[in-house]
């Protein structure tokens, strides 16, 4: 099992625009620092119960922008890595008229030690980094412990939408999906613009601005949407967009 999963997993670093990220602490969240809020996200942030939401690889953040302005009603979770690019999308959040939504520079692998049982209505993994060579394979998310650890962060009908313009990669999640007890696959294409049944898919509803590259080139964009199996008598079960 990757390490990075586990509990005792310490962050480290020494990169100046850790720090320099600390200039907007109240919209921005640091390594450990939203796994205290297990639990309690719309409780102590958001401070209202509505549906929440994360984007696992929010980039330069146009995906999580236009879903924040478009759905006020909703809190939002942004997550990424990179520190230099967190760092430059933490300044267009600070100005940005919505404020639903905090950021996290932490990693995907540590989901279910950010959000408790049933706390996400939703997971959004858009164009992710594919690690297209053979002995970087292994630093991709999407395995079956992240699958595992989204599962239990989801609520009862929870999903997990995926956009990709990678084929080995989306080959990889197919086959990945294809043996673990957690998640039905509801919907998948290889090309999800020349479709012809998905007017009403939420996946077409907006472009990302890796996806409008893409499409540019002619790439076609892969996608899928996965479904919690969970049953729990105690979870009223999740929003669905």
């Amino acid at each position: 099992m990757d390490f990075t999963f586990n509990k005792d997993f310490k962050y480290k670093h020494d990169n100046p625009y850790h720090s320099r990220l600390a200039e907007f602490q109240d919209i921005v969240l640091r390594d450990d620092e939203g796994e205290k809020l297990k639990t309690a996200w719309n409780q102590h942030i958001f401070a209202r119960e509505a549906p929440l939401w994360l984007e696992i690889g929010t980039g330069y953040g146009h995906f999580m922008m236009d879903f924040c302005q478009r759905y006020p009603q909703f809190n939002f979770v942004g997550l990424d890595y990179r520190f230099k690019r967190s760092y430059t999308l933490a300044k267009k959040l600070n100005s940005h008229p919505s404020k639903n939504f905090r950021y996290l520079r932490a990693r995907g692998e540590r989901t279910h030690h950010l959000f408790g049982e049933n706390e996400l209505d939703g997971i959004f993994y858009f164009f992710p980094d594919p690690w297209p060579k053979t002995r970087h394979n292994k630093k991709r998310l999407f395995k079956k412990e992240f699958l595992e650890a989204a599962y239990s962060s989801l609520k009862s009908k929870g999903k997990i939408y995926i956009k990709t313009d990678h084929d080995e990669y989306f080959s990889w999640m197919q086959k990945v999906i294809t043996d673990q007890p957690w998640f039905e696959c509801t919907f998948q294409s290889r090309d999800i613009w020349n479709e012809t049944t998905l007017a009403n898919n939420f996946l077409t509803s907006f472009q990302t601005k890796f996806e409008k590259i893409f499409l540019a080139k002619g790439t076609t964009i892969k996608a899928m949407i996965l479904e919690s199996k969970k049953i729990d008598p105690s979870d009223k079960g999740a929003y669905v967009l």
